[in-house]
Parts: structure tokens; sequence; C-alpha cells
């Protein structure tokens, strides 16, 4: 494989300094409780509130922040997430009375998480989509206790107006004004205002990704994601300008954001290097977008269609588009990514805002073991038994042998009681 832009290498972050900072944070707000969470708030972003919980006024005055086209924009983007993340939670079904032996009954329940935690990242962009991607499936899955947090807008004491009105559209029961390392931890282990939740998803920077990985047992997460990526896989058939802008959409995220082009033409592949240097001449969000695409873009000639396949499966991209005249043999032949984009018609952006499927996905590699978060990541499946007299006569002298070859003699006296004389 020919490279025609290179990129500097991108690996999982292991900074001590950071897991000590995020360790302490920790440490604090257990310790501190409400008293560190508004200490934080008021270092990080100017917020001085005492209240952290945001009050049904405070909602209902971000709704006149708004004009009546961005209401019916989230409330469209929401119905298709929702509707789709139904239609994911129709294909589970419960097992009832699957019976492998005579009169050994067993069955699984699909029984949703009680409370858990949507956060919804604050930072250089109000992400009011991430609230509708994340409380949608959740409201969907039957979650009784839905709370969300998102930092407020720097300098105030106010959550972005959109951010609110996407939470309290999708179904949140309690929305919080705080963010960071400190709001995972509040929900991890509770505050005087803030109870714990036994699951938390949703992207963040280093430091709650960070706080996600060490506060895991306690509390379920969905994944630990880092920076956002794409690649794309094309033939040379379709458009270098269309291309260009889904590799810049991705690295405008962030500066450690990536956008990789893989494709079997070498005059399409830097037809489309020439059609992003055009635009970053006039993208609003060039500053972060030209740092990511300079440092992180890559830009690779494959020999073939296999090759390229081969590649995108062993990097297991979170977003995964294939710019080809034909598709559907690719389709059958990749395995490993996070969300996959059939054609030069479905941009990646579309997913990430209202065509209905989760924009919450894995990144580093992590899709070679998991997807993103849908209905399912609310939902436990958790199986039960029952047996009859015989059934249990029936078995237990295989468990009671079983269990004596392991040593374990509790065990075999527990399935010897069952043997009837």
């Amino acid at each position: 494989m020919k490279t025609l832009k290179k990129s500097q290498k991108r690996t999982a972050a292991d900074n001590k300094a950071l897991r000590d900072t995020v360790a302490g944070m920790i440490e604090h707000v257990c310790a501190e409780g409400d008293a560190a969470l508004q200490e934080y708030n008021s270092k990080f972003d100017g917020c001085n509130r005492k209240n952290l919980r945001v009050s049904r006024e405070e909602i209902e005055a971000a709704y006149e922040k708004l004009d009546a086209q961005e209401i019916e924009d989230l409330k469209t983007a929401l119905s298709h997430i929702t509707a789709f993340a139904q239609a994911q939670k129709d294909s589970m079904s419960e097992v009832k009375n699957f019976s492998p032996a005579p009169g050994i009954f067993l069955g699984h329940r699909i029984i949703p998480v009680q409370s858990c935690c949507c956060y919804v990242p604050g930072g250089g962009y109000p992400l009011y989509s991430t609230a509708l991607m994340l409380i949608g499936p959740a409201k969907v899955a039957g979650v009784k206790r839905i709370a969300a947090c998102s930092p407020v807008m720097k300098g105030t004491d106010q959550i972005h107006p959109k951010t609110l009105v996407a939470m309290d559209l999708a179904g949140a029961d309690e929305i919080y004004t705080v963010g960071g390392a400190q709001a995972i931890a509040a929900f991890s282990y509770g505050t005087e205002q803030i109870s714990p939740v036994d699951i938390i998803v949703g992207p963040g920077n280093r430091f709650v990704t960070e706080a996600k990985r060490q506060c895991y047992g306690q509390v379920g997460i969905d994944f630990v994601a880092g920076p956002s990526e794409v690649l794309v896989i094309a033939d040379g058939t379709g458009t270098p300008e269309i291309i260009a802008a889904d590799l810049l959409a991705q690295s405008e995220h962030d500066p450690n954001a990536k956008g990789i082009l893989v494709t079997t033409d070498e005059a399409f592949g830097k037809a489309v290097i020439a059609a992003v240097e055009k635009e970053l001449e006039t993208l609003e969000t060039a500053g972060i977008a030209r740092q990511s695409w300079d440092t992180f873009g890559e830009v690779l000639l494959a020999d073939s269609i296999d090759e390229a396949i081969d590649m995108a499966n062993a990097y297991a991209p979170e977003h995964l588009e294939l710019n080809l005249a034909h598709t559907d043999y690719a389709v059958e032949k990749l395995y490993n990514y996070g969300s996959l984009f059939i054609g030069e018609n479905t941009a990646e952006v579309f997913g990430d805002y209202a065509s209905g499927t989760n924009h919450t996905l894995p990144t580093l590699k992590a899709a070679r073991y998991t997807g993103g978060v849908w209905a399912g990541t609310f939902l436990k499946v958790c199986t039960q038994q029952s047996m009859t007299l015989e059934a249990s006569n029936a078995i237990a002298p295989l468990v009671n042998r079983m269990a004596k070859g392991e040593g374990l003699m509790g065990h075999a006296r527990a399935a010897a009681a069952r043997i009837k004389k």
C-alpha cells in the first residue's frame, strides 16, 4: 500500500499525569460532594450556582430562546432516532421455557437498567445532538430514571439553551449543570444533590474518558472513547470535493481527530488532497480542522478493493464510508466499524444528526469488540431456570460428579441433597 499523504501515528493516551489528576478529582468529589462540584464549576467554567439541578422554569426559559424551526428540527431528528431505537429494541426477544432436556425449563428476560446518566459535552460546541442520541434510546429502553448533565456555557450559570431543550424533548427526568471528570465521579458515587446511577453513557474530553475508565465497576459505562475518526474507501468513481468535505467534517471536531482516505485510484487520491486544501481556505473552523488534517490526515493508495477492505478491518474505524460504484461486495467483507455509510449519497454527517442511527460510537479500534450506543446499551439480558422433580433427580448426579472433580465439595453436597432416595 502506497502513502499519498502521511500522518503521525495516533495511539491511545497513556498519561500518568492525567490518571493522577483524574484520580484526585474523583477522590475530592467522594470526600466533599457538592462542595467539590461547585468548586470545579467555578474554576473551569466560571459558574457559581449552588443548586446544580436545572429547574422547570429554566427549561421553559430555554424554549423561549429557540425559534419554531429550531424546535421542529430537534423534534424531527429525535423522531428518527427513537424510531430506529424502537426497531432495535423490538429485534430483541425474551426466551421462555426452552428445554435442553425433559423437565428443565430455561429462559431470559430483557430488563432495562433502573437509572442512567447521559453525559452531553459542552466544550467548544453545544452538542445538543448528543442529548437526543443518548436520552432518546434510554427512554425507548424503558429506563425509569434518566439523568442528564452538561457543562454550562463559559462564564454563565446556564447550560446552552438548545442543549437544554434537546434534553427535555428527549425525555430527561433530571438535568444537572456539571461536566468534566467531576460529573462522572458524582454520578458514580453520589453527592448531596446527585444520586448515583447504574450506567453512564456519552462522549467527552480526555478527562471525562479517563474518569469513566476509573469509575467503571462502581458504575457501568458504554465504552471508553477517544477522538473522532472517519475512514473512506473509494474507487475513484466519486466526487473529490464530497470526500474532502467528509474528511474535514471529522477533522473540525478536535485537533486529534483523524480522517483517512483509502483509494485504488492515485489521481483521485491526489484530487481529494487538493480539494481538502481548497476547502480549508474558506472553512470557518479551519483553525482546528487544519491542525487535525495536517497532523493526522492520511491518504493511502491500495492495490485493490480487497486490500482497502483489509486495511479498514484492521483499523476498525468509528465511521466507515464506502464511496464505490458497487458496494455490496465490500459490505459483506467488512466487519470492524462503529457505523457504516454506504454510497456517496449517505453522508456521515447525516448519521451525526438526523438519519436515525446513533452517533455515539467506539473509537481507537474499540469497534473490534463493541458497537455504538443503542437501545440495548440500557438493557440487561438476565437468565432464569426451573426444573421438575424428575429433572432435578436426573441432573443432580451429573453435577455432583463434576463438582467433586473440581474439589468443590459444598457444590457436590448441594447437588446430592436433591437426589431422592
